[in-house]
C-alpha cells in the first residue's frame, strides 16, 4: 500500500470513529441520562456537567435556522463544507494535516446528522468555574472541529516549508 493511500485511509478511519463516538455519546446523554429537553441537567464534576441544549445555529449559535428552508439550507451548506474538507483531506500529503482534517470531517458529519434528523444539533458538555462559563455548551463533534482547526492553523503558522536553496536546485 502506498504511503499516501495509507495516510488517507487513516484519516478516513479517524473521521468515521469520531462520528461514531459523537453519536454514541449523544445517545448516552439523551437515552441513558435521560436529558431529553433543553435545560435538563446532570452534574458530573464540580467544573463539568451535562446540560442539554438544542443548537439551531452553526458555530457559536450564529446563523440560527428559524424556518424549514433555513434548516435545510444549513444542512446543504455544512454538507458542502464537509465535502470540501473531504476533498482537501484526500489531496493532502502530510499526516498531520490529514489528521486535523479528519477531526473536522468527523465532527462535521456528526453535527450534520443531528441537523438532518432533528433540525438542531444536540449539545451537552457544560464546562464551568462556579457560575462562570468560558465556553458555550458544546458536544464531541464541536470539540473535534475546534481541535482540528487549531492544529491546521498551528501547522500553517509553525510548519512552513523551507525555501529551496541553490544547493537543493543542483
Amino acid at each position: 500500500m502506498r504511503f499516501l493511500t495509507r495516510n488517507r485511509l487513516i484519516g478516513l478511519g479517524i473521521a468515521a470513529i469520531l462520528f461514531a463516538v459523537d453519536q454514541a455519546v449523544k445517545h448516552f446523554v439523551v437515552e441513558v441520562l435521560e436529558l431529553r429537553t433543553p435545560g435538563d441537567h446532570y452534574p458530573l464534576l464540580p467544573f463539568f456537567d451535562f446540560t442539554r441544549t438544542n443548537n439551531y445555529g452553526v458555530s457559536l449559535g450564529m446563523f440560527e435556522a428559524t424556518s424549514m428552508e433555513m434548516r435545510w439550507g444549513l444542512v446543504a451548506v455544512t454538507a458542502a463544507i464537509a465535502l470540501v474538507v473531504l476533498v482537501w483531506m484526500m489531496r493532502e500529503k502530510q499526516l498531520g494535516d490529514i489528521l486535523a482534517l479528519s477531526l473536522i470531517l468527523g465532527g462535521a458529519l456528526g453535527n450534520i446528522r443531528d441537523r438532518f434528523l432533528y433540525g438542531y444539533v444536540i449539545d451537552f458538555a457544560d464546562f464551568h468555574i462556579g457560575s462562570f462559563r468560558p465556553f458555550l455548551i458544546f458536544n464531541v463533534a464541536d470539540a473535534a472541529i475546534t481541535i482540528g482547526v487549531v492544529i491546521l492553523l498551528a501547522r500553517a503558522l509553525f510548519m512552513r516549508e523551507k525555501p529551496a536553496t541553490e544547493q537543493d536546485e543542483t
